[in-house]
């Protein structure tokens, strides 16, 4: 949001879809496979579930309403970007999200950064 507000515009479009889309109660099972030493990818491999289950259609229809026709997209998600530019959402350019990398999220990050291609600078490990 302070991103957002230092540009001195933009829109925050939040969809309801907790744990990348599988939903809350499997991603309670996914923290209990990643307390036992499962990474984040591996705990809903595990649950036979997909890695990231989001869909984004709704994007289109808040944008189209909003008048909205380019978007510079916060995100280190590679999939997001592709996800959007398919339904036909002009992505202009990816702002890099910096998550301010601690000992307690380190491995999370390397996983999503190593195992499902998000987009890290690598001075931030």
């Amino acid at each position: 949001m302070k991103m957002i507000n230092d540009a001195g515009q933009g829109v925050i479009l939040y969809l309801r879809q907790e744990g990348r889309g599988i939903g809350l109660t499997n991603k309670i099972r996914a923290y209990a496979l990643q307390d036992q030493g499962h990474d984040t990818l591996e705990a809903n491999l595990l649950l036979n579930l997909p890695a990231d289950a989001r869909k984004y259609d709704m994007c289109t229809i808040m944008l189209d309403y909003l008048k909205i026709k380019n978007v510079k997209l916060i995100t280190n998600n590679p999939l997001k970007i592709k996800s959007l530019t398919d339904l036909g959402i002009n992505v202009v350019e990816r702002i890099p999200l910096k998550v301010g990398l601690n000992i307690f999220n380190k491995a999370y990050l390397e996983t999503k950064q190593k195992r499902m291609s998000h987009l890290y600078d690598n001075s931030d490990f």
